[in-house]
This record gives structure tokens, sequence and C-alpha cells, in this order.
């Protein structure tokens, strides 16, 4: 019996992000009454895998139980790398900043003298977005994920994604890449979902959530 095997291009961000980045193979059979289709789940390092039935990961709690799966293995071979919980503990959406201070200020002719409209204003369209973001990262409806992947699952409140060292390199695209960039490289293979333009909302929010929680951290653009 020959045995076929057709890799997805569409199995984290991190996101590189770091280490909890996935990837997925399928691997069917020629005949699939005879033997079960399932999908080969990895993380970025190439070498933590499972393997689930083709059919799981229809809900949120199948796709946690994939994501669980594979960060445990990670976990035990890297004891020395427990961000999960680290960041568990100390993230939450982040504040935008206080500008409160510019009130009274003149914006030029056009735009006249800043007021305590505008800047509150600026606050709440801006943690608009980064909540809009947060929504988006942690629903692997809103991805479109086919395996109930979510962003969150391995990178919970974006922990590990490091926003502030884009643009750099990144091995897994071949070319230096922006966040948006790797963003779509999570969403196509871990997560399983359709990579998202550039200007889409999606996208968009998806940045200002990923920035937001690294608020206070300097840039350092390329570091690996």
């Amino acid at each position: 019996m020959r045995t076929t095997r057709t890799t997805l291009v569409a199995g984290a961000a991190a996101l590189a992000l770091g280490a909890g980045v996935l990837g997925a193979r399928w691997l069917g059979s020629g005949h699939a009454a005879a033997e079960q289709k399932t999908i080969e789940v990895t993380l970025c390092d190439n070498q933590t895998k499972t393997t689930v039935p083709a059919t799981a990961g229809k809900t949120r709690e199948e796709g946690q139980q994939i994501a669980d799966a594979l960060m445990s293995q990670w976990q035990q071979k890297n004891p020395d790398r427990d961000w999960i919980t680290e960041e568990r503990e100390k993230h939450e959406l982040k504040d935008p900043a206080d500008n409160s201070k510019l009130v009274g200020r003149g914006q030029g002719q056009t735009y006249g003298q800043i007021t305590e409209r505008d800047v509150e204003g600026w606050a709440r369209e801006s943690v608009a977005m980064a909540a809009r973001g947060s929504q988006v990262f942690h629903s692997g409806d809103e991805l479109g994920s086919t395996i109930a992947v979510s962003c969150d699952m391995c990178h919970p409140h974006a922990a590990n994604t490091h926003p502030e060292t884009y643009p750099k390199f990144q091995v897994q695209l071949g070319r230096v890449a922006l966040l948006r960039d790797m963003i779509n490289w999570c969403i196509e293979h871990p997560v399983r979902g359709t990579q998202l333009a550039a200007d889409d909302p999606k996208m968009r929010a998806l940045e200002a959530y990923i920035y937001a929680q690294r608020k206070g951290v300097p840039l350092d653009y390329g570091r690996r």
C-alpha cells in the first residue's frame, strides 16, 4: 500500500516568536478508509512534535490540548526558561502613555491647542485598538484557525514575542522581517489559518496589542 505525504504550508508569533512557534505537516494515507489521517504539529525548534488525528482541534479546548502537549515537552527540555508562568503573573493589557502634560500646548495653526478631550480621545482609541488585538490574539476563531489554536496558547499576554527586536532576520522566512511578517508566518503555520493583509484591521490590532504588551522595553532592532 503506498502512503502519500502532503506538506501543508499552513501549520505561533513565535510568533518564533521565540520557542512557542508551531509548524504543521499533514500526513495521510493513499487509502483513507484503511488508515486514519493525522496532523503532525511541530515547534519551531524542529524537534518537539506531537501527532493528533486530522479530526482533532475543532474546539478551543482541543486546540489548547495540542498547544499544551507541545509546550510541556519544550519546557521539560528547557527547565530554565519558564517564561510562560512568569508572563502570566505579570502581564495584563498595558495602559497607553499619559499625555495629560500636553494639555494647553499648541499643535500648529492647523490643529490648535491640545485639550483634555484630545488627550482622553487619544488614550481611548489607543486602548480600543490594543484591546481588539487582544481579542484576536486569544481567539482561534478570529484568527481563522482550522485546529482551534490561538496565539495566547504559546504566548500568554504576548509573552516571548519581542516586537522591540523587529525588523530582524528571521531564519524561518530567510529574510529580514517586520513584526507583521512573523505574525503571518505564525497564523499560517501553527494556527493553520490564512495570512492577513498588512492593512487588515485584525493585523493592525494584533500589532497594536503585541506592542502594547511590551510597553517600556527599549527598541533593539535586529536582536536575535
